[in-house]
């Protein structure tokens, strides 16, 4: 099924393409640098872009935070309170490892 606005699209490219939007670029004339993965190479370079990471990254960074707030922290209650959000945070790590 094509996309609603596919018309729309193809008339707009056109009409840059007529007026030399297109002419000149950087990289014109070169080949694409090699992908391992086309079909989510934009889903990628846009998540890279904005500083997206992967779960398992971001969990892995709360964990460290978390240990860190661990070694200085002296009251009891909330040193047991940053042990159960680790462990909890680990059980995460390991989820969306198999993912």
């Amino acid at each position: 099924m094509d996309h609603p606005l596919i018309d729309l699209i193809s008339a707009r490219i056109a009409a840059a393409e007529a007026e030399g939007a297109f002419d000149n670029l950087p990289g014109a004339g070169r080949p694409l640098p090699p992908c391992d993965d086309p079909e989510n190479a934009v889903l990628h370079r846009i998540m890279a872009e904005n500083g997206a990471v992967p779960e398992v990254v971001s969990l892995s960074r709360e964990l460290e935070r978390l240990r860190a707030e661990l070694r200085d922290a002296s009251d009891r209650t909330e040193r047991r309170r940053l042990i159960t959000e680790m462990s909890l945070l680990e059980a995460r790590i390991e989820i969306a490892k198999r993912r």
